[in-house]
């Protein structure tokens, strides 16, 4: 098995240095992994990595615009089927997966594995001991999360599955997956308290909250902050914690169980 990147070119402040498309090989049959936003140069170094192997597949992780709009452009000019976990935001999938289902290519299967949180659809792909983790974790950061509860579960399913690398959608390669798994729900966790602390302080809405706990990030990441928060909130709010209705909102009201 071997495994290549090609960076697409959209740096930024929800994407890092871009989204790492992966090209996936094993006795000359390839796989696609995210081919990113619709970008003629990007399209072309990844037309040059294929060069010399037998595409199979392009798969998609999710389908938040810095993933998934190429893939279907790019499974057409390879005369392969494009596969992902739903259809959305421009990406129409030839053959849809779930959690289990398995995409040979070469000598390896690769096995979607769901894991919703960061949106519903969310799956990774692993490949023997190698998982590809499009958003659900991302090398050198964190990720805004729509579902806390999913999220969570999503993360506590894959320790201690005998998995040795990380392949993020964004960020390097991540070489001791149950402490970077461990990081990131003692993060999540962290945040909760600092929520709940947030709220009880007299934080009445999403956005006091957000102003009281992210108050050392880039106001820029502020929106993306509301959309944990919220999620952080509804979790709360089933842990019979909090009062929240529930709503996407910066003005949505929120207060303390007494």
């Amino acid at each position: 098995m071997n495994i290549d990147v090609v960076l697409a070119p959209n740096p930024g402040p929800f994407t890092g240095p871009g989204t790492n498309t992966w090209v996936l090989s094993s006795e000359g049959a390839v796989i696609v992994i995210d081919p990113g936003p619709i970008d003629a140069s990007h399209r072309q170094a990844v037309l040059a990595a294929l060069e010399g192997l037998c595409p199979v597949a392009v798969l998609v992780t999710h389908l938040h615009s810095d993933h998934a709009p190429a893939a279907n452009g790019l499974a057409a000019r390879l005369d392969v089927p494009a596969i992902g976990p739903a259809s959305g935001s421009g990406f129409r999938p030839d053959r849809l997966v779930s959690d289990g289902d398995v995409v040979a290519c070469g000598a390896i299967g690769v096995v979607a594995v769901a894991t919703p949180g960061h949106s519903a659809e969310s799956t990774c792909y692993r490949a023997e001991n190698a998982l590809f983790t499009g958003d659900h974790i991302m090398g050198g950061s964190t990720v805004f999360v729509e579902n806390m509860i999913d999220y969570l579960n999503s993360l506590r399913r894959l320790r201690g599955t005998g998995l040795d690398r990380l392949f993020p959608g964004h960020g390097p390669v991540m070489h001791d997956p149950n402490a970077v798994i461990d990081e990131y729900i003692d993060h999540r966790l962290e945040r909760e308290s600092q929520i709940l602390r947030a709220v009880r302080a007299g934080a009445r809405t999403v956005g006091d909250v957000v102003g009281a706990v992210y108050r050392e990030v880039d106001p820029m990441l502020h929106p993306a902050a509301a959309i944990s928060v919220t999620a952080h909130l509804r979790k709360l709010d089933a842990d019979g914690l909090v009062f929240f209705g529930g709503e996407t909102d910066w003005s949505a009201p929120v207060k303390a169980v007494p």
